[in-house]
């Protein structure tokens, strides 16, 4: 009888093992037909209709970026910085990149997000009214963010910013490009 038990438990717990390593979380997968941004510290995947700009095109703070445009202007953009600040935690990393958010945007707050090969990360989500500049959406036009920071396995800090004009970015494809990240 003690026997059976032990046998029991032993391939209950070698199920509910295996099951945990199946979660329902994507994190890290990448939907077939996206590009992927890869750098030193993480990678992100973008969908279909963003091209990946090549250094000289992208900001010189961001080691990675991909836009979407439509009708000649920039309607989302994605972008991946390292190392832009002496982070001890990932909190201290949100703190840095909350910091370049445009003034007079909203900030909505601050949560944990569970990214693939971090220990630890933050979502920042905030909107701001377009400026119209640097061929973005036109002055005033609402555009929603999304900040993912944290420490990478060398804990250097690390950003990934979405912004996309107002409802040119489904809540499904920004989940995605969330699940899409992995962290080296």
């Amino acid at each position: 009888m003690k026997t059976r038990r032990a046998l029991l438990a032993a391939a209950l717990l070698t199920a509910s093992v295996a099951l945990t390593g199946c979660g329902s979380s994507d994190a890290g997968s990448v939907p077939d037909g996206w590009g992927t941004l890869k750098t030193k510290g993480v990678d992100v995947s973008y969908p279909e209709g963003y091209e990946e700009q090549s250094a000289g095109e992208r900001g010189e703070h961001n080691a990675a970026a991909a836009v979407r445009a439509e009708g000649g202007r920039k309607v989302s953009v994605i972008t991946v910085q390292l190392g832009f600040t002496e982070a001890n935690s990932a909190e201290q990393a949100a703190i840095a990149a909350e910091a370049g958010i445009q003034m007079g945007a909203d900030v909505k707050g601050q949560k944990d997000v569970e990214l693939a090969g971090a220990d630890e990360a933050k979502r920042i989500d905030f909107t701001f009214k377009a400026t119209g500049e640097d061929g973005g959406p036109s002055k005033g036009t609402p555009v929603d963010g999304v900040i993912l920071a944290g420490l990478d396995s060398t804990d250097s800090a690390f950003a990934i910013r979405v912004d996309a004009q107002e409802g040119s970015l489904s809540d499904g494809d920004l989940d995605r490009i969330i699940d899409s990240v992995e962290v080296h």
